[in-house]
């Protein structure tokens, strides 16, 4: 048993007694007042971890001492002690805020194991807590570039409403980080955060993972099982990876949004979950919607507040920081001496173009410390596709080309990229590199840039 500071209030001298030799063998330090009075002087002082209270004492009762106790130090924790305690008094002390409710005589075995259960809920508050941290730290977002910084006050603006958000980016970039951010700063960041990769699930399960299924629903079934909705009931549900769900699936995820019911699978019961949705996709909703391959209506339900998360390569300036969060999170879980990286290396990966986005720089991060051969970490320990845009630029001899040649060549390179990331897609590739439309296609015509033929082969369609 830890050590714990007891405090003792009774006006009965044999009771006070009692507990100082019941409490003598364990660790710790018991003290004992005859009146609240006193206790509370020395509550100025001193903040004790248990209290074990009378409910009947001269002066201040023991009830009104509790919700004083309380009000000083929350985190102290109290147990009344009666030899005429009535239910009505027992409820009244555990609203107040009593821990238990001990009756006389008291007996040795009961305050000890108090004492313990005491203890073991201390520790798992301790552990909740170290939990809330390293996940809040997990979710962090980081960076100070200014797209980042819109999308911090487009979050801070939503939470505390609560409106359907639609979070689109390319993959990997932190959609679920912001997903986070809106539920941590709403009125639900009590209550559960669900994550549903839409993506992950197969068609014909979907639904059970969503609404749950009564047992026997299916063959494996053998209990009943609650689904998304109701596992995030008065909390957030994040349903990632929007645009890869079924036009099936997503009839019913449109019914529970206009009427809030929806039955388990196999079941017949109405139920109904308070839930806030925010979905994310890395997919062109819109063109999937002229192409009939996401319900309109859905897609509208969804949209209600959008929030774009930018790639990594339009905010290079956040990639020094997002490094140094990276390894001092690693360092930290590993026990790991903190290494010193490079001034070259940080530049070298502003200029990098990052497809897989954030993900690709954590891992990039945590490969490195694992194969750094000493305490720094330079241009020679980064993989050669990193390199590549850095070598490729120093490989030109000095004077073979004019800046104007060399500007154009990276120009055409760099959009030749971002239209293949966008499956070709003008209007995205524009919002990407900043450009109107028009004038996308404009350097496009300028840098002999034209959309690759389809290919000719066509398949002979089936007769239904």
């Amino acid at each position: 048993m830890e050590n714990l500071v007891i405090f003792v209030v009774d006006d009965e001298k044999n009771i006070r007694r009692a507990f100082e030799l019941i409490l003598q063998s364990e660790p710790g330090t018991v003290e004992s007042f005859a009146t609240g009075e006193d206790c509370l002087q020395r509550l100025a002082e001193i903040t004790p971890d248990v209290v074990f209270l009378d409910v009947l004492l001269p002066g201040k009762d023991g009830l009104t001492l509790l919700t004083e106790i309380k009000q000083r130090s929350p985190s102290t924790e109290v147990v009344m002690i009666s030899g005429h305690a009535t239910l009505s008094m027992a409820v009244q002390a555990t609203r107040a805020g009593a821990y238990d409710f001990l009756e006389k005589p008291l007996q040795k075995e009961k305050i000890l194991l108090t004492l313990r259960h005491l203890q073991e809920r201390r520790a798992l508050q301790a552990r909740f807590s170290q939990l809330q941290q390293s996940l809040g730290e997990e979710y962090r977002m980081v960076g100070r570039s200014k797209a980042l910084q819109q999308v911090l006050q487009q979050v801070a603006r939503v939470a505390p409403t609560d409106s359907k958000v639609l979070i689109t980016g390319e993959s990997g970039v932190g959609k679920e980080l912001v997903a986070f951010a809106i539920h941590q700063a709403s009125p639900r960041a009590q209550g559960p955060f669900v994550k549903m990769n839409c993506a992950a699930i197969p068609e014909e399960l979907a639904e059970a993972e969503l609404f749950g299924s009564e047992k026997g629903a299916y063959t494996g079934a053998s209990q009943r099982r609650e689904g998304k909705f109701m596992q995030a009931h008065r909390g957030t549900l994040f349903l990632d990876e929007i645009g890869d769900m079924s036009l099936t699936t997503q009839a019913k995820v449109l019914r529970v949004l206009q009427d809030g019911e929806f039955q388990r699978v196999g079941g017949h019961t109405v139920l109904r979950s308070d839930v806030r949705i925010i979905a994310a996709t890395n997919q062109d909703l819109e063109a999937m919607v002229r192409q009939g391959t996401f319900r309109e209506d859905l897609y509208y339900r969804l949209n209600v507040v959008p929030i774009h998360l930018p790639p990594l390569r339009e905010r290079p300036e956040d990639i020094p920081l997002l490094v140094e969060h990276f390894v001092q999170r690693f360092c930290s879980r590993n026990n790991r001496r903190t290494p010193v990286i490079e001034p070259t290396v940080l530049e070298a990966l502003k200029h990098y173009a990052w497809p897989g986005n954030v993900r690709e720089l954590q891992n990039l991060v945590e490969r490195l410390l694992i194969l750094a051969r000493g305490n720094r970490i330079g241009l020679e320990d980064l993989p050669a596709h990193v390199l590549s845009p850095h070598q490729a630029a120093q490989a030109i001899p000095p004077g073979s080309k004019t800046l104007s040649q060399v500007r154009e060549e990276a120009e055409r390179a760099y959009l030749l990229r971002c239209l293949q990331a966008t499956g070709w897609n003008v209007a995205r590739t524009a919002r990407l590199v900043g450009l109107e439309r028009t004038n996308l296609h404009k350097r496009m015509k300028a840098l002999g840039i034209s959309r690759p033929e389809p290919s000719t082969k066509r398949e002979t369609p089936t007769k239904n």
